[in-house]
C-alpha cells in the first residue's frame, strides 16, 4: 500500500498539465459549430459550455496567483477532491457565465477564447513560482501549496478530457500518458483516505494499488478482496461518470470477494 501522503514531482506535474494542455487546444482547435452544440454527460452542459469550464479552470490560478492570502485553513489534495462537489453551483454559473462571455461565437472564436486559457497556463508553469514549493495558492475551500493545486489542474485537464471524449467520440481528446498516471494516482489515494482500510486490494494497472475498505487486513498471499480496473474506468467511477453495476457487468472492472463491492464507496470526487 503506497503511502497516504504520496507527494508528486511538481517538475513532472507541469510537464504533464503543459502536454494535456496542449492536446485539448489541439483538439479545441478542431471543433465544428454542430460539435459545440452537442449534449455532455453533465446535465444541461453542451460541448461549448464544458470547454468554458475548462477555459475557467486553465487561467484560474493565473489570474489569481498574486491575490493577497487571507489565512484559509490548509488544505490538502485529499481534502480537496472530498470537498470540490461543495461548490459545483458557483462553478456551474461561471462556466455559463464564461460560455456566453466568450465562447458563443463560431468555431474560431471558441478557439481562439480558449487559445488564450490555456497560453495563460502555460505560460505560468515556465515561471519561477511555479517551482516554488513554498508558494501557496488560496481557493474558497483552503489553502494550498501552488504545486498542489497545479495538481487540481490536472485533474480537470485529464477528467474532461474524457468528457469531451464521450460526447464527441474516444479518439477527439487524447490524454497524455503521465497525466492520466497521476490523476490515476490521486484519485486511487482519496479512495484509500475515503474509505480507510485494508480489506480490499485496488488494483489499476500499471499506475496505482491501494488497500481500502474497513475489515481484516491482507498481508501476505493472495488478498481475499480485489478489485481490478483500467485508469480511465477507474476515473470514471471515482468522478461519478459511470455506474459500479454497469462497470462490473461490462467487465470493465473485476471484482472478487465478499467486500469487493464498492459502490457504497464512489464516487470519491463530486
Amino acid at each position: 500500500m503506497p503511502p497516504k501522503s504520496r507527494t508528486y514531482q511538481p517538475q513532472k506535474v507541469r510537464a504533464a498539465l503543459a502536454a494535456q494542455t496542449g492536446a485539448l487546444r489541439s483538439a479545441v482547435n478542431g471543433l465544428t459549430a454542430e460539435q459545440l452544440d452537442l449534449p455532455t454527460r453533465l446535465g444541461s452542459w453542451t460541448v461549448r459550455e464544458l470547454v468554458a469550464h475548462l477555459a475557467v479552470q486553465l487561467d484560474f490560478v493565473p489570474a489569481h496567483l498574486d491575490d493577497p492570502l487571507r489565512g484559509r485553513p490548509p488544505l490538502d489534495l485529499s481534502g480537496w477532491v472530498a470537498a470540490v462537489g461543495t461548490v459545483a453551483g458557483p462553478l456551474d454559473e461561471q462556466a455559463r457565465e464564461r460560455a456566453t462571455a466568450d465562447f458563443g461565437g463560431d468555431p474560431a472564436a471558441v478557439a481562439e477564447a480558449f487559445g488564450r486559457a490555456a497560453d495563460a497556463l502555460t505560460g505560468l508553469l515556465e515561471r519561477p513560482e511555479a517551482a516554488d514549493p513554498a508558494r501557496r495558492f488560496e481557493i474558497r475551500l483552503g489553502s494550498m501549496t501552488l504545486a498542489d493545486m497545479l495538481v487540481t489542474r490536472l485533474v480537470e485537464v485529464v477528467v474532461h478530457a474524457d468528457d469531451l471524449a464521450d460526447a464527441l467520440g474516444p479518439d477527439a481528446f487524447p490524454h497524455d500518458r503521465q497525466a492520466l498516471a497521476a490523476v490515476t494516482r490521486m484519485l486511487a489515494d482519496a479512495f484509500a483516505d475515503h474509505a480507510p482500510g485494508g480489506a480490499v486490494e485496488l488494483r489499476i494497472p500499471p499506475y496505482a494499488v491501494v488497500q481500502a475498505v474497513e475489515g481484516p487486513r491482507h498481508t501476505r498471499g493472495t488478498p481475499p478482496n480485489v478489485v481490478e480496473t483500467d485508469p480511465l474506468t477507474w476515473i470514471r467511477l471515482a468522478t461519478g461518470r459511470t455506474d459500479w453495476a454497469a462497470a462490473v457487468e461490462s467487465a470493465a472492472v473485476s471484482a472478487s470477494g465478499e467486500r469487493s463491492d464498492l459502490r457504497a464507496h464512489l464516487p470519491v470526487l463530486g
